[in-house]
């Protein structure tokens, strides 16, 4: 994999790729956001302090897309993401494995999770490590309920799953513990934050930190904030999970990008969810 440290400025790759693009996007702030009539949502609020002299405003992607975009991620009956949520809430329902369990034989309902995509990633103590929603459905699947082959990491029922889990989670606050033990998987995820990949010699932040409002081929750089994942996305006609859309960005540097679910992704979760703290969970969100 080529790879190269940078805590600032922007690659000869970058630029080139700007100037040939449309120009600054307009990133049309103070709009609000209220799904259902009846869920506000934050999408835009101070930086959290540890990116103090980076940013000092963050956004989420809403405020980067089209009025068509917006108004669908707005009514849960035009935002397409919400079909594969009814086809979580039918697996949370279904019993699985050895041991006749679903997830609401512990949960309940899945409103007994609202809190979970606002805290993740998170240190798990028993297992010592930072685990996603996923890695903590298949902990569920595997030593609670029998089942001898959990969800993919990137399986559609996992993504169904972990936007059920987002979806009743939307409004809450993202506060994502960087400290304490999570902190070793926080600085490694900062690193391959401002690490360049790829022949373009590209990273994240000179995307989504130096350059979100810009077009670029007829689109715009957000900054990359996760609080909307899983996202259904039109181009893809699905929803997209947060280290699916990790191992696009790397490829479109023409870098050999981690694996999905590896330790690597996990940590860059982690540092980019951090990113978004003061933010609210939106998933699944609806962009281009």
């Amino acid at each position: 994999m080529t790879r190269k440290t940078l805590l600032g400025g922007t690659s000869a790759a970058i630029i080139a790729v700007l100037a040939a693009g449309v120009g600054l996007a307009d990133i049309r702030t103070g709009g609000e956001l209220v799904i259902n009539g009846e869920i506000p949502i934050v999408t835009e609020t101070a930086a959290p302090e540890h990116l103090a002299g980076a940013l000092n405003t963050i956004y989420s992607g809403w405020v980067f897309r089209t009025d068509e975009t917006r108004a669908m991620q707005a009514d849960d009956f035009d935002n397409p993401g919400m079909l594969y949520v009814e086809q979580g809430i039918e697996a949370f329902n279904t019993a699985m494995g050895t041991e006749g369990n679903s997830c609401a034989s512990c949960h309940e309902n899945p409103e007994s999770l609202a809190g979970v995509r606002a805290t993740y990633p998170q240190w798990d103590e028993a297992h010592g490590e930072v685990q996603t929603v996923e890695m903590q459905v298949i902990e569920c699947q595997t030593e609670r309920m029998g089942v001898a082959e959990p969800y993919g990491y990137d399986s559609q029922q996992m993504r169904n799953m972990v936007a059920l889990i987002a979806s009743v989670g939307r409004g809450q606050t993202v506060n994502v513990a960087m400290d304490g033990p999570a902190a070793e998987a926080w600085e490694l995820g900062r690193e391959i934050y401002y690490t360049q990949y790829g022949q373009m010699e590209l990273s994240c932040a000179q995307c989504h930190e130096n350059n979100y409002g810009n077009l670029i081929r007829a689109d715009h750089l957000s900054q990359g904030q996760v609080n909307g994942f899983p996202t259904y996305r039109l181009k893809n006609a699905n929803i997209v999970s947060i280290h699916n859309r990790f191992r696009g960005c790397i490829r479109d540097t023409r870098g050999e990008p981690y694996a999905i679910g590896s330790p690597e992704f996990v940590a860059l979760e982690l540092y980019v969810a951090s990113r978004g703290n003061g933010l609210t969970v939106e998933g699944p969100a609806v962009r281009n």
